[in-house]
């Protein structure tokens, strides 16, 4: 591509979103994703991603715990009833106490694991009255969110590098879809992110406010799907023909960043999740803009998801 072209290609991108852009973004920091060369949970901005945190962290000082015994089990073995130390070894085939103890004591920690466990699992599947319902369908390879009390609904893409050019009626093909490209950077910033957010960044955000209970009915168009966001401990496979539920009760205004959790096809791992927590101040202003038809920060993309920029001269 001619470089003039290109040039003239990303100042049409940079003016057709700039001023939505600008105004809509709110001033938000991002809280959940993931951070390259760490490992962990993100912040838990629910009360469902603490339990499970806690849970996660018990269980780990548990299997632990079990490890070293059995290990230094094994150690005394190997030391005091090998061949040179132990030539002449008994002859006895049960010892009751000893099978009584590995059959009670496992059966007890896991009462102990399953009187933990289970609360927790009671807690994420007994859904409340939520203040807000969403419905979210999976589709290959994008998600599509529905307000459902409020009566409007949006599709959300990747922001990526993929676009097509209308010049004299005819797509021209530009681009490659999931490459970090000047396109994709420009996209990015329009929206107020960064190249840092490529791959979890989404051209349309679902927006609640903080503090308020959000229940998600998750549903598949397809194939199945998996709706999660680590950061508030949810993730729901989303089935064709069968509405589910979850639901979260964000407690940070923040961005969220989440990704489809079930192989669904050749691009499972370009439809990302972004969720926006922001005050109820700043939702009710969004919630009166999307009725009114702009439920994104910026509108970039068509019902395909591919940008289409007017060539410049």
């Amino acid at each position: 591509m001619p470089l003039t072209f290109r040039s003239g290609l990303l100042a049409g991108i940079a003016a057709s979103v700039a001023a939505r852009g600008a105004r809509a973004q709110e001033a938000l920091e991002v809280v959940g994703r993931p951070v390259n060369g760490e490992t962990g949970f993100q912040f838990g901005a629910t009360e469902l991603a603490r339990d499970l945190q806690n849970l996660d962290f018990m269980l780990l000082v548990i299997i632990s715990a079990i490890t070293l015994f059995v290990t230094v089990l094994l150690a005394i073995v190997v030391v005091r009833f090998n061949r040179r130390s132990n030539p002449d070894p008994a002859s006895f085939t049960h010892n009751t106490p000893l099978e009584v103890s590995w059959t009670v004591i496992p059966i007890l920690i896991l009462v102990f694991i399953g009187a933990y466990s289970l609360p927790v699992l009671f807690k994420q599947m007994e859904i409340p009255q939520g203040d807000i319902a969403i419905k979210v369908t999976g589709y290959q390879w994008y998600w599509g969110y529905e307000y459902v009390d409020e009566g409007f609904e949006f599709p959300s893409f990747l922001v990526d590098g993929s676009t097509k050019v209308e010049s004299l009626g005819d797509d021209q093909p530009m681009g490659q879809p999931q490459i970090l490209d000047d396109i994709a950077v420009m996209k990015l910033e329009a929206l107020g992110y960064t190249r840092d957010d490529f791959l979890l960044a989404t051209d349309t955000a679902v927006v609640v406010p903080v503090n308020k209970t959000v229940v998600m009915q998750v549903t598949g168009a397809d194939v199945i799907h998996s709706w999660t966001i680590p950061a508030f401990g949810v993730k729901q496979d989303a089935v064709p023909g069968r509405i589910a539920q979850l639901w979260f009760k964000p407690e940070r205004e923040g961005i969220y960043f989440g990704q489809c959790s079930e192989l669904c096809g050749k691009s499972h791992a370009y439809m990302p999740i972004t969720v926006k927590v922001v005050s109820e101040d700043a939702y009710a202003r969004w919630l009166e803009a999307a009725k009114g038809g702009n439920a994104q920060l910026s509108s970039l993309t068509g019902p395909t998801g591919e940008m289409k920029v007017a060539a410049a001269d």
